[in-house]
């Protein structure tokens, strides 16, 4: 008896260190003789008996699901209070603005959270999650807000994709892009799909924060006079969708057939073009008051807008004398 004792005493509080970092998966219905057998193969307890002797007696605690991290020495007594509380190991996925669901698709991919496809089939037709306020969209692209989230591999790609969403909805309902006067709004951004969309091309195309809302006031000017937007993002979007994008636009691609291509097509295009943050949402939903129709960038990381024509036209030759000049 005293070396039962004795040998049960030293499994269970005798540290393991592991072999370096090493996760193990233990997955929902495993048995307290599965964890156990998990456990001692990857070398993070010494015994699966004195495992299951010492749960039996705080049978009344249950050992939680997940993906586990061990890393440091602890015995069977720690393990067991880790695994009680849930400690999972989380995968971080950052989602930086205007990234698209393919974007996503591959940084949680990247992140050993399962494939791309699987996301991606969820990003496309799981529309259900937010057919209250986009009732027309056509995939979840847009509402899979941009920030950093940290998931299980327990989770399910549609688990996933709800967070991004739910992300989305606590910001819209912070600046009132999602209220019961959406309806009512003032000016041009008038429902929240026509607001989403609108916004992932000025996240497109500009990264300057402060120039979002005259971006954004291009935009609606020429859709007041019904001229096509000529938004290359567009065009890069219409071609991953198609699955044919090469990584860079050339002249030919302007005339690519697509709804979502906005030289040939006037108007918005189906549904936003990536996924944008909270500054370009403000900005769609109040766009600057001016009288521009044009912009081009200006070499240094900011935009010259134009009224007329001509006046871009000269903007566009400072851009390439100053391009030329580098």
């Amino acid at each position: 008896m005293i070396g039962t004792a004795g040998w049960f005493a030293w499994a269970l509080l005798s540290p393991v260190e592991p072999s370096g970092q090493t996760f193990v998966m233990l997955r929902p219905g495993y048995s307290t003789r599965r964890i156990a057998t998990e456990l001692q193969s990857a070398g993070i307890i010494r015994s699966k008996a004195a495992f299951i002797l010492w749960h039996y007696y705080h049978r009344g605690r249950s050992l939680k699901a997940g993906e586990y991290l061990f890393d440091k020495p602890a015995d069977i007594i720690d393990i067991q209070k880790r695994l009680r509380r849930g400690d999972v190991y989380y995968h971080t996925v950052v989602v930086p603005e205007g990234y698209t669901m393919f974007d996503i698709a591959h940084a949680i991919e990247a992140a050993g959270l399962g494939s791309a496809d699987d996301f991606l089939k969820v990003a496309q037709s799981d529309t259900s999650m937010i057919s209250d306020i986009a009732p027309g969209a056509r995939s979840l692209e847009g509402y899979l807000f941009p920030d950093t989230y940290q998931f299980s591999r327990l989770m399910t790609m549609r688990e996933m994709a709800a967070a991004m969403v739910r992300q989305f909805r606590i910001v819209a309902t912070q600046i009132s892009l999602i209220s019961d006067m959406i309806g009512s709004m003032p000016g041009p951004a008038h429902d929240v799909h026509t607001v989403v969309t609108m916004a992932s091309i000025v996240e497109k195309e500009t990264a300057v924060p402060e120039e979002r809302p005259e971006v954004a006031s291009v935009y609606y000017n020429r859709l007041a006079k019904h001229i096509a937007l000529d938004a290359d993002p567009s065009i890069i979007y219409a071609e991953l969708l198609a699955g044919t994008y090469q990584g860079a636009l050339h002249h030919a691609d302007m005339s690519f057939t697509s709804p979502y291509n906005t030289y040939r097509n006037a108007g918005l295009p189906p549904g936003p073009i990536g996924n944008p943050g909270r500054s370009s949402l403000e900005a769609a939903m109040n766009p600057a008051q001016t009288d521009y129709y044009y912009f081009v960038a200006d070499a240094q990381g900011h935009h010259r807008f134009a009224r007329s024509f001509d006046e871009h036209n000269k903007n566009v030759a400072a851009y390439r004398k100053a391009m030329r000049g580098r």
